[in-house]
């Protein structure tokens, strides 16, 4: 069972959903200073931050078990720079942590799909369909929803990756990740679906649940997560 704590700060959060696989992004610090309630959750933490501004944006990785392999960036000096991108490869599966994304990143998930399913995780900054913002009508021209920004995810997806969220949820509104820290928009839930697990198409039997973490407090953004039953996963 859950905890049924109206609020829950991030340590609790940590330890009541004890993931597997945590992916936090813009961490803005070096694996050196993770702090210690998330290193309980494993042994094995990595961060890509930005190469010339180590304590702005970046992302990271914490995994109960060692990986097979890490990979930082997506061989592109000029993104990779940015600190955007964390890859983790499992004997099932792969895990991509994810800070924004755009055309080039399709093209390097897409590759990495061919060999061993993928799970992205991040803040993508985009909310797809109308019901994924409170506001629509008003937003139809704000980044994060604009024609193209939408287009371009529907691409990713159709790539061959699953919104898990809306596999399990497809008509659900109101489900947001992130409330601006403006006119208490979090306690009235004017907010924004930006956070999002995808999931290999192919692997689709493997997808299990797929939730918002709605009452985990600390941040702008709150948790998402994504369950699956895979063999050797770890």
């Amino acid at each position: 069972m859950r905890p049924k704590w109206a609020k829950m700060s991030p340590k609790w959060w940590v330890q009541a959903d004890a993931p597997d696989v945590l992916c936090p992004q813009e961490t803005k610090c070096g694996a050196e200073s993770v702090p210690e309630e998330l290193r309980s959750l494993g042994a094995f933490p990595h961060q890509h931050s930005p190469s010339d501004r180590p304590s702005y944006s970046g992302v990271g990785l914490l995994s109960r078990t060692k990986p097979l392999a890490v990979t930082y960036g997506m061989g592109d000096p000029e993104l990779d720079a940015e600190g955007h991108v964390l890859t983790a490869e499992f004997p099932a599966l792969r895990v991509v942590c994810i800070y924004a994304w755009d055309e080039r990143f399709r093209s390097f998930v897409s590759q990495l799909d061919r060999s061993k399913p993928v799970a992205i995780c991040g803040d993508l900054n985009v909310a797809h369909q109308s019901l994924d913002l409170r506001n629509p009508s008003g937003n139809k021209r704000s980044p994060g929803y604009t024609r193209e920004e939408r287009e371009a995810f529907g691409e990713l997806l159709g790539a061959g990756f699953l919104d898990s969220f809306r596999v399990f949820n497809p008509l659900l509104p109101n489900a947001f990740t992130f409330w601006t820290y403006l006119s208490g928009a979090r306690a009235r839930n004017m907010g924004w679906r930006l956070d999002y697990c995808l999931w290999s198409q192919r692997g689709r039997k493997d997808l299990c649940d797929s939730r918002i973490e709605q009452r985990a407090q600390g941040s702008d953004h709150c948790p998402v997560g994504i369950y699956l039953a895979l063999e050797g996963a770890g």
